[in-house]
């Protein structure tokens, strides 16, 4: 797989977006450009954000970002039924799926099981990687995997770029 997606699975208020600002040191909104993400002093990749989810914006992800064409796009997924459009989108265009899934059932009082939605067997079912995380303790441990396997993934691919070289 050739592209990215790095998602941020929950409900609202789960820390989705403090999962990105924590990533990038800082407030960080959906922009019309890719943006740098440092691993380090002198190494980077270009990301695309799409911080507020395509389904709490009722707006289809491919108008966000289809034009752009990025490799790596990191995406705040709203747990709704209609996630799976934003998911079909990213393995209809050949992203390989990273999804960390926030809190799943805190915030759910009638809802007989954590997954009501069958989400997590269809998105192992694609190429994908899903791992359930706690939004409610420091953002650190997360990110930080977040940012190993990107690393990793965009080095095998030639895409780290140096501004220090």
């Amino acid at each position: 797989m050739e592209k990215l997606l790095i998602a941020v699975l929950g409900n609202r208020n789960s820390g989705k977006n403090h999962t990105w600002n924590t990533l990038f040191g800082s407030t960080v909104r959906t922009g019309k450009e890719e943006r740098r993400l440092y691993f380090n002093d002198c190494e980077y990749v270009n990301v695309f954000l799409v911080s507020g989810s395509p389904e709490e914006r009722e707006t289809y992800v491919g108008d966000l970002i289809a034009e752009k064409e990025p490799r790596i796009v990191l995406c705040s997924t709203q747990y709704r039924d209609d996630v799976k459009t934003t998911y079909k989108y990213f393995v209809d265009n050949g992203f390989f799926l990273f999804v960390h899934w926030l809190n799943p059932g805190y915030s759910d009082l009638d809802v007989p099981s954590f997954d009501s939605l069958g989400l997590v067997n269809w998105l192992l079912s694609q190429q994908s990687i899903i791992g359930i995380r706690s939004g409610k303790s420091s953002a650190d441990s997360r990110v930080e995997e977040m940012k190993e396997y990107i690393y990793g993934w965009a080095k095998f691919r030639n895409l780290v770029l140096n501004e220090c070289e």
